[in-house]
């Protein structure tokens, strides 16, 4: 019966009630006990440094903040949070804010008013 569907036929279907299984555990997505550790905070002297480059990035200018100590979603909010200060758009990869613009003196001022040690880096 080439039409019918394999309830029908009565073959063995597999569901869970509580949504999508792990493949590395095989619990339940929600009871996962595999799941990723959180990142790890890196490791820095304790010293935020901005800079402003423009290699790679055809004359364009960005401001780099490094050293932040948060990972992740920290990493992420405080990404969000220079960007609307500086009104300017930006990302974060690899563990650096990049912010399009030369907006050095406003982030510097807004990381040292959240009590961060910041450096300024550079000419």
């Amino acid at each position: 019966m080439k039409g019918r569907r394999p309830i029908d036929r009565g073959e063995l279907i597999h569901t869970s009630a509580d949504g999508l299984t792990c493949p590395g555990c095989e619990q339940p997505k929600a009871r996962c006990t595999c799941r990723a550790p959180e990142p790890e905070v890196p490791a820095g002297d304790g010293i935020v440094r901005v800079s402003r480059e423009t290699k790679g990035r055809k004359g364009k200018g960005v401001t780099l903040v490094s050293g932040v100590p948060l990972a992740g979603p920290g990493l992420a909010a405080l990404a969000k949070r220079l960007k609307a200060r500086c009104s300017a758009g930006g990302t974060v990869r690899d563990g650096v804010i990049e912010l399009q613009g030369d907006h050095r003196d406003a982030v510097v001022a807004e990381l040292a008013a959240q009590g961060y040690t910041v450096k300024r880096v550079g000419g």
